[in-house]
């Protein structure tokens, strides 16, 4: 497989996998955007792993996770139209109210946490593939889960107060 085919056939579902890491589409552009022009960079090693895409999305967690250092604030123009990884609905009032508070809580969460819930919630990958993304144990992965879900049932409960 060469980066173009790669790109054609991942780019739309690492685009809406960022937006659920970000809850921003432009901050999720963006992310993906340098993540994949480290995939180019690369390409040669990305290729050669046991699944490109596991090794990609992993590089794009990762790039998320540290994205505060600064370090991916160059912007670069990618094939594909972003507009096309996050589907047009018809948005009912409380639908938004309901998706922004959940948004919130989210937000609030520290980063590997929230990539934590992404990768279980959003992506249904097992504890095993979501410690090979995060770089750490599955006791680790299971235990973040589990305070960002303790952390959430909390908010919850405030809210609902």
């Amino acid at each position: 497989m060469t980066y173009e085919e790669f790109t054609d056939s991942r780019l739309t579902a690492l685009l809406r996998y960022a937006v659920m890491l970000t809850g921003d589409p432009h901050q999720a552009q963006d992310l993906v955007q340098e993540t994949m022009v480290r995939v180019q960079l690369n390409w040669r090693r990305v290729a050669r792993a046991d699944s490109p895409e596991r090794y990609v999305r992993r590089m794009l967690t990762n790039q998320y996770v540290d994205w505060r250092r600064g370090s991916w604030v160059r912007r670069v123009l990618l094939r594909g139209d972003p507009e096309d990884a996050v589907p047009v609905t018809v948005d009912h009032a409380q639908d938004a109210v309901d998706r922004d508070q959940v948004w919130s809580w989210l937000a609030r969460l520290p980063r590997r946490q929230r990539a934590s819930l992404v990768l279980r919630y959003y992506e249904d990958l097992p504890d095993a593939e979501i410690a090979e993304i995060l770089g750490c144990a599955v006791g680790t992965v299971r235990s973040s889960i589990s305070r960002a879900l303790a952390t959430l049932r909390t908010e919850h409960v405030e809210v609902c107060s």
